[in-house]
């Protein structure tokens, strides 16, 4: 037992190969330009969304200090592996470090911990401002606000240096072949050289059943939001049902790959590969496409700041 593990020592694995989505030069090239492309749009987007949000005073209320919030974090969820993934498809040696790899898990579960709770809390905001519009602005004060933000942060934390530990202890000796585009703690654990089912049990507990509870949570104070609505008037009752709809497309989207990933892991790696890609490189975008375009609030805002900016530079 005791040189089984010398031998597990003396061989530890120092870096992982990422296997990619395809060895296709063709494919490769195009899935570079394409992805590239998507990546600039989603930082720009994003971008855009904090700079309008925190210039803009009209826009100084708790559901768009909540987005401002959401989109900073979608600029780091889409930086975390995708810059990598860019580079590996234009590259014939695609590895990755072990530190690197470990830190792309982490930053993955952080940010996907703060996302999660950042949706419930925008959740809970319309809530409030639709179910008890009297007293929103009590409920939701600054403090209150900011106290969401700084709570998401914690529970992501909690969420992400919960499970690390559980793998990056493990005796990595041979196998160092990831089949995916970045990181993640079901691919990397089962690398191992010694049974990881515990710590699969413990992947599922953590990252499945959060997810799996957050899902429910918002589907639950939506359901019960469109109920509450059915009362206002048309007007009213049509502003609300545009707004939800944005936030429950984006709740899908986000958790949908999240569930399928960590609860009902697919045999097909294709299948898990399309969903890593979906989740870090398309889902990053969907928030400023969809509540851009479908918010004449904040498309005014960004037109005045355009017009704003385009009038200081001429002056000048």
């Amino acid at each position: 037992m005791m040189e089984s593990t010398e031998v597990l020592n003396q061989s530890q694995v120092s870096e992982f190969i990422l296997l990619g989505l395809t060895n296709s030069r063709d494919i490769q090239f195009f899935l570079f330009a394409l992805f590239l492309v998507i990546y600039m749009a989603t930082i720009f987007g994003n971008l855009l969304i904090v700079v309008t949000v925190a210039c803009t005073q009209n826009l100084n209320t708790p559901m768009y200090f909540l987005l401002g919030n959401l989109s900073f974090v979608d600029m780091t969820l889409a930086s975390f592996a995708t810059p990598k993934m860019i580079v590996n498809l234009i590259k014939n040696h695609k590895t990755i470090s072990f530190a690197g790899c470990f830190t792309q898990i982490f930053l993955l579960h952080l940010l996907g911990g703060v996302e999660m709770i950042l949706l419930v809390s925008m959740a809970y905001d319309r809530y409030v401002a639709i179910c008890k519009p009297l007293h929103y602005t009590t409920i939701m004060n600054k403090k209150v606000c900011v106290l969401l933000v700084l709570v998401s942060w914690l529970l992501g934390f909690l969420h992400s240096g919960l499970q690390i530990p559980f793998v990056v202890h493990l005796p990595f000796c041979g196998p160092n072949v990831v089949d995916s585009i970045f990181c993640d703690l079901p691919l990397v654990s089962k690398l191992a050289c010694i049974d990881t089912y515990i710590v699969q049990i413990v992947i599922v507990a953590n990252s499945g059943v959060i997810s799996l509870s957050c899902f429910l949570i918002l589907l639950i104070s939506y359901s019960l939001i469109f109920i509450t609505i059915r009362n206002h008037s048309s007007t009213g009752q049509t502003k609300a049902h545009s707004t939800l709809t944005a936030h429950i497309t984006v709740v899908i989207l986000f958790f949908g790959p999240c569930i399928i990933i960590y609860i009902w892991p697919s045999s097909n790696h294709s299948v898990d590969k399309f969903l890593a890609v979906f989740y870090t490189v398309i889902t990053p975008i969907l928030n400023p496409i969809i509540y851009t375009l479908r918010n004449k609030e904040m498309k005014t805002a960004m037109r005045k700041l355009w017009g704003a900016f385009v009038n200081s530079r001429s002056n000048t």
